[in-house]
């Protein structure tokens, strides 16, 4: 029996969405392309994988829809705990994270090369501490894709008073909202266009500026999109899973998507981060989040399986990938013809062996240990519709 006064944790049962998962598994495998390639091994869809770095910005706004999506109704009813979230989400975050700095131990002898000894000393302590990303000088250090936990980190640190903000119920007025965080989304950018901060009229992937760098790594950009995401949540709550209209936002918002990556040589690289891409996004998601023909095919059993495991595969594949070829591990084994399309079956073995061996257990252990074992507290109780961190399953 619950104590009088204390609120009962109900659980509502969610709707399974694997086509999201599905659409990660396209996402994080085009952002290993994006690192790892050569154009001419993808033919036509060359453009589109030099585009791959805005899937970042896909799961920033894909973290705000899935964790307003578990934890919303509960939040509302005074049944989320910060405490108990914040211990959840860590399960879920820093096991894999730290093994990643661990196989990543070899860049530190770079780093040591490439920067001055307080540079290194502040990387050093910041990196494990998931505070990297507001150093914009640093915000690569070590392991270069981890900048994006630090901002998943601060997403989390403020989302449980975020989620508590009252938000309209009408769609009009939803959308309205929406539209203005996509304005908000593109100030950043478009101040940086205007005055031009690092001296590059005409900003691309290979721009490394201090602003540019601040643009990209750090969280305050992002939170525009990160908000976008929680809103989006409460527009898919008033759209039927099987309405028309969601296959024809999935079919839009994909297209759409595409045909910007495509293009996105002849588009603002700064408005490619987050702001121009945010509708599209959104649109997607309230696709792949209904039950057509689109979501069936995202939603597809292997491709679910991927995206379970791609943020083992994003937080790892830099570093890994460094290693497998600076030891010439392919070559050795005779296999260079089958390169570099088995160095990305392998990074994907990796990934998958390193979800099922390391970070399920280690989550399993660490919410047993802090938040018990004997009865599940409901901010862990989340359902398994879809996940509730950026890129794996919850």
């Amino acid at each position: 029996m619950e104590p009088a006064g204390q609120p009962v944790a109900v659980r509502t049962k969610k709707d399974h969405l694997p086509a999201l998962s599905g659409l990660r598994a396209f996402s994080a495998m085009n952002i290993v392309f994006y690192h790892f390639c050569n154009p001419k091994w993808f033919g036509p869809l060359s453009p589109i994988v030099e585009s791959g770095y805005t899937s970042v910005s896909f799961f920033l706004l894909l973290s705000g829809f899935v964790l307003a999506y578990n934890y919303s109704d509960r939040a509302q009813k005074g049944q989320l705990k910060a405490k108990n979230f914040w211990i959840a989400r860590a399960s879920r975050l820093y096991p894999i994270y730290l093994v990643a700095l661990v196989v990543s131990l070899g860049m530190l002898m770079e780093e040591w090369h490439a920067r001055s000894h307080a540079q290194f000393a502040w990387g050093v302590i910041l990196t494990p501490l998931m505070l990297q990303g507001w150093s914009p000088s640093l915000s690569t250090f070590w392991n270069t894709p981890a900048w994006t936990m630090c901002t998943e980190a601060f997403f989390y640190l403020i989302f449980p008073l975020v989620i508590l903000w009252k938000r309209p119920k009408n769609m009009g007025q939803l959308c309205a909202i929406l539209l203005g965080l996509w304005g908000l989304g593109m100030v950043a950018p478009s101040l940086y266009m205007t005055f031009h901060p690092d001296g590059v009229v005409h900003a691309s992937r290979y721009t490394d500026g201090f602003w540019m760098r601040a643009l990209k790594f750090t969280p305050p950009p992002h939170i525009p999109s990160f908000l976008f995401g929680i809103v989006l949540s409460d527009v898919d709550s008033l759209i039927a899973r099987g309405s028309r209209k969601r296959f024809m936002l999935g079919a839009v918002g994909m297209a759409g998507v595409l045909a910007v990556l495509y293009f996105g040589d002849y588009l603002p690289f700064p408005m490619m981060h987050d702001g121009l891409l945010m509708p599209l996004f959104g649109m997607a998601v309230l696709g792949l989040a209904g039950h057509n023909l689109i979501a069936r095919f995202f939603g597809l059993a292997p491709l679910v399986a991927v995206g379970q495991a791609s943020y083992c595969l994003y937080i790892l594949h830099f570093n890994l990938w460094n290693l497998i070829h600076d030891h010439h591990f392919v070559a050795r084994l005779g296999l260079s013809r089958f390169d570099p399309w088995l160095s990305y079956a392998l990074l994907l073995t990796a990934a998958i062996l390193a979800m099922k061996f390391i970070e399920r257990p280690a989550q399993r252990w660490i919410r047993g240990r802090f938040l018990g074992t004997g009865t599940r507290a409901p901010e862990r109780a989340a359902p398994r519709a879809i996940p509730s961190i950026l890129f794996s399953g919850d």
